[in-house]
């Protein structure tokens, strides 16, 4: 984290986006042990002793995130017990990279299950539920999906069942729904060889929305390539622009891979938004079918409400379908 003090917010249940937290270590410039926030009912250190997660402080992060800036993304290793600087290095250089590694199953469900809250309303002070009559019924690709993208889909009036990484495309068609989401995941997206094959064959039978990793498991099911970036989009403050409108939209990411646009059939696919800080591909949708994506996190309300209507657009498709 590049905020210099870190855990004065504490933690909270109803901020949680994921049934654990999807990071191997922590690092902090300085941890905060009173957490003073009138919502926060455990410390971050209690939260992720409590999820073993290693956590460490006393690094002088903004220096880390300008040599990651000029170097590119890299190995690293946190260890309470080895201090030996050459043995340590030696560590970080064998141990796995993201490239080529799937990711996404051990981020994501195991079994199918439904979700059924909503939104927090601020008018009355209450989380929405699921209506007793949901307009429509979407299945989810769980690769690590975020919970806020599930209750954005309830509050639009959507019925919905997670899935596992790797369930079969009939599984998810037991359920006859109107429409597709694939969530956003950790990692590279090439390995995910069984997910882009089963996009490839639902993408004529149902409405489909795709969300960062979904969005470039979506790009490759169109014929489309990925690349690693040197250094990851990271933050609640990366500009987007939507070609069609010319609007400037300021948008959560957090990703280390993209789609090449230079890859994708224009006579099929069209490029709907663009990275304003480097001209990355952050949009698209395909001319003929209903199917759409974004590499950047809507629900996650940077703008706060610059893209609340991707979710809208995805309703609107599943009407007319």
């Amino acid at each position: 984290m590049t905020y210099p003090l870190i855990g004065n917010y504490g933690v909270n249940p109803d901020d949680v986006e994921s049934a654990r937290p999807q990071v191997e270590g922590f690092v902090v410039r300085e941890y905060c042990e009173l957490p003073s926030n009138w919502r926060s009912n455990e410390s971050l250190g209690d939260y992720l002793k409590r999820n073993d997660v290693l956590g460490i402080q006393g690094i002088d992060t903004r220096a880390l995130t300008r040599r990651i800036r000029t170097e590119g993304a890299m190995k690293s290793v946190l260890s309470t017990l080895d201090r030996d600087r050459g043995s340590l290095v030696d560590k970080a250089r064998r141990a796995p990279g993201m490239v080529g590694r799937d990711l996404a199953r051990a981020a994501g469900c195991s079994e199918p299950y439904r979700w059924t809250e909503g939104l927090f309303n601020y008018e009355n002070g209450r989380t929405e539920t699921q209506r007793e009559d949901p307009r429509f019924r979407v299945a989810v690709y769980d690769f690590g999906v975020k919970r806020n993208i599930l209750r954005y889909l309830v509050s639009r009036g959507c019925d919905v069942t997670v899935f596992p990484a790797d369930s079969p495309v009939d599984q998810l068609l037991e359920i006859d729904p109107d429409g597709i989401f694939l969530s956003n995941g950790p990692g590279d997206p090439e390995p995910l060889t069984y997910a882009v094959e089963n996009i490839r064959q639902l993408m004529r039978v149902r409405p489909i929305f795709g969300i960062c990793l979904g969005h470039q498991l979506l790009g490759m099911a169109l014929g489309g390539q990925t690349y690693k970036l040197k250094f990851g989009h990271r933050g609640a403050n990366q500009p987007v622009r939507e070609l069609d409108t010319g609007k400037v939209e300021i948008t959560s990411q957090n990703h280390g891979f993209a789609v090449d646009a230079d890859s994708l059939d224009r006579r099929d696919v069209e490029v709907t938004h663009i990275n304003l800080n480097d001209n990355t591909l952050e949009g698209l949708r395909h001319k003929h079918l209903p199917i759409f994506c974004v590499q950047y996190h809507p629900e996650a309300s940077a703008g706060p409400h610059d893209a609340e209507y991707l979710f809208d657009r995805f309703v609107e498709l599943m009407e007319k379908a």
